[in-house]
């Protein structure tokens, strides 16, 4: 009797520690719950914070001018990998859009030149590595960012066609390329981008021709 007292006083006394221990236990959670919540959303939007710099909601476009007697979209093309330094700007405003780029985003590939036939955009290049100074004696000592190329054109987008677009599209009476003719970086409105990239029937991405109003 006294063996089987002992064994029903043990089992009792189990099952009231293990309900006793449960209550316990998530009355602590209930407790130690949102303080723990609260520091991990604090601690989650923090590090949210910190790393949203490196991370865009979306590409922001551009347009660079380049004589093709110096750095044609041949040359482009046939940089290894497509990718070039885009280097020896030294106008202020054009350094400052330089130093603006971020990458991935992308750049409307502009021929200049004396005669108003080789006014024109020839291709897309994306960028391939941010504002950088190179080594002293280097091309790139007064700052440059790479871009690799993306795609040609499949027609040339003249500047006289840009002109004569003025009072259709929306902004491009006052786009910096029209405005600002002596600016070779400028940013692209995104409506002008779309328009461009349409009249100049898409690009040729790895083989295949991309949708004429991609952006």
């Amino acid at each position: 009797m006294a063996r089987k007292a002992a064994t029903t006083m043990t089992a009792a006394s189990k099952k009231a520690a293990t309900a006793t221990g449960k209550k316990a236990a998530t009355a602590a959670s209930k407790k130690a719950g949102p303080t723990v919540t609260a520091a991990g959303k604090k601690a989650a939007a923090s590090a949210s914070k910190k790393a949203s710099p490196t991370v865009t909601a979306a590409s922001r476009y551009w347009l660079l001018k380049t004589e093709p007697g110096e750095w044609s979209w041949s040359d482009q093309a046939r940089a290894p990998g497509g990718v070039g330094p885009w280097d020896g700007v030294r106008n202020h405003q054009a350094m400052n859009n330089l130093r603006a780029m971020r990458c991935g985003d992308r750049c409307l590939f502009y021929h200049s030149g004396a005669g108003a036939m080789s006014r024109r955009v020839v291709g897309v290049v994306e960028v391939a590595r941010e504002w950088y100074e190179g080594e002293e004696g280097e091309a790139t000592a007064g700052g440059a960012v790479d871009v690799r190329a993306v795609g040609e054109f499949q027609k040339p987008v003249g500047l006289a066609e840009i002109k004569k677009a003025a009072g259709e599209v929306d902004g491009m009476k006052d786009f910096a390329l029209i405005r600002q003719a002596r600016l070779s970086v400028m940013p692209v409105p995104v409506k002008i981008w779309d328009w461009i990239c349409e009249m100049g029937g898409g690009f040729v991405q790895d083989g295949e021709v991309e949708d004429e109003t991609e952006g």
